[in-house]
């Protein structure tokens, strides 16, 4: 395939016959096209993913549609995400280094990224919901999240390449309109692809879509989302855009990046921990998950530990933008004034992170995109108890976000919210 044709999504049928002379491909799983294996894996909301074995080894072939995959071809959607995935890729592969998968192909016209099979790695959402306790997540989200934030920022880059990566993925209009409205508007009305577990759920929706405080700070996020362009994020990082094994961690999927506020990816991730401790219990048909929850909580203390201290050190290493310059502060021999600096910046990343994860919470459980964390919970009743507790968990961190001072202390609301009696 040349990219000079014009898009025409693939299949299981087509892809050897299409991608079958693409060296790129060939190189790695072997050149005898007709031997191939193709299985469409793709179970998110917007893409075709296929598995693509040979003799030699497996590639994951991804291509964007012309329409929200989750909804149909009545919501179009430009073709161009793949472009913005591929770039934010090339990034983060550059800025932290061996956390996402290689890249050996890309194709603009026809929407394709040819990329690295991850095996024997499993979405991290699936094995949350199986119990499994991975020892390094939030040692390599951490550190993830510490470099791609940093080192995308004024606080690292010259001037002119971030201006000039600011405009490129400044381009990326639709998916930035799915997030403000699907995040931070769609789950405080009656939007109409919103859907939540009914009726058990239907005290508890519309107290919250009357809630003022809750309404007006949500719209305070979205105008935080939209106005600072501080760094490039991943834009979409939860639990399912993060591929795992014991050992290893890679996130995946950043057709979503754009310039915004590094408060937003943390929130994200964390809300995601949060969400899967609120679910355990409708997973306990083989036992108890005491051990489970409290795992995470861990993990979401460590998570966030990491992510300060690498952080730190870059900043005190790599403080080579625009902001915060040595010039002002260490070369005049001022050290305490570029950490009291310091601190001002992570305290503002702490207080908008609790209100994105807030957010984030609501709308996984009251919009259009849920996640199997909740979905899974066969019982309806048990599913909305769930629910009901991550829902009040998600607006008391929201709300009052400047009044929490540390990761202890969300720990020990979530950890009473859990034992409550809900709805």
């Amino acid at each position: 395939m040349t990219g000079k044709l014009p898009f025409e999504a693939l299949s299981v049928e087509t892809l050897a016959t299409r991608l079958g002379t693409n060296e790129a491909l060939c190189s790695k799983i072997g050149k005898d096209a007709s031997a191939w294996k193709v299985r469409e894996v793709g179970d998110g909301n917007l893409n075709l993913v296929f598995i693509v074995e040979g003799a030699s080894g497996g590639a994951i072939v991804k291509q964007a549609l012309p329409y929200v995959r989750l909804v149909g071809d009545s919501w179009p959607l430009p073709l161009k995400r793949s472009f913005f995935e591929y770039h934010a890729l090339t990034r983060q592969e550059a800025r932290a280094p061996g956390s996402v998968p290689a890249i050996y192909y890309f194709d603009e016209v026809q929407a394709l990224i040819i990329m690295e099979y991850l095996s024997p790695h499993i979405i991290l959402r699936r094995a949350l919901i199986e119990g499994r306790q991975l020892p390094n997540i939030a040692r390599d989200i951490g550190l993830f999240m510490a470099r791609t934030l940093f080192r995308g920022s004024d606080l690292s880059m010259v001037t002119k390449e971030r201006k000039a990566d600011l405009a490129l993925f400044a381009d990326n209009v639709e998916l930035c309109d799915i997030t403000e409205n699907l995040v931070f508007s769609d789950p405080y009305f009656d939007a109409k692809m919103n859907r939540h577990t009914s009726p058990q759920l239907d005290g508890l929706v519309a107290e919250l879509r009357t809630d003022r405080d809750l309404k007006v700070e949500a719209q305070r996020l979205k105008h935080l989302f939209t106005a600072n362009a501080e760094t490039l994020l991943h834009g979409d990082l939860h639990s399912g855009s993060i591929m795992v094994t014991d050992q290893e961690t890679r996130m995946i999927d950043p057709e979503f990046a754009f310039y915004g506020p590094m408060a937003f990816d943390i929130g994200m991730l964390l809300a995601n921990f949060w969400m899967s401790f609120f679910s355990q219990r409708g997973h306990e048909q083989k036992g108890k998950r005491d051990a489970m929850r409290a795992y995470l909580l861990d993990v979401v203390v460590e998570t966030w530990a990491v992510f300060r201290a690498e952080f730190s050190h870059l900043w005190r290493t790599e403080r080579t933008g625009m902001l915060y310059q040595k010039s002002l502060f260490e070369d005049q021999g001022d050290i305490l004034a570029a950490e009291q600096a310091l601190d001002d910046v992570l305290h503002q990343i702490w207080t908008d992170l609790l209100g994105f994860a807030g957010i984030e919470v609501h709308r996984r459980i009251l919009g259009l995109a849920h996640n199997a964390d909740f979905e899974t919970i066969a019982d309806e009743d048990l599913r909305a108890s769930c629910e009901a507790k991550a829902l009040k968990f998600g607006r008391h961190i929201a709300v009052n976000r400047r009044q929490i001072h540390s990761i202890d202390e969300v720990n020990n609301l979530a950890a009473l919210i859990e034992q409550e009696n809900s709805i």
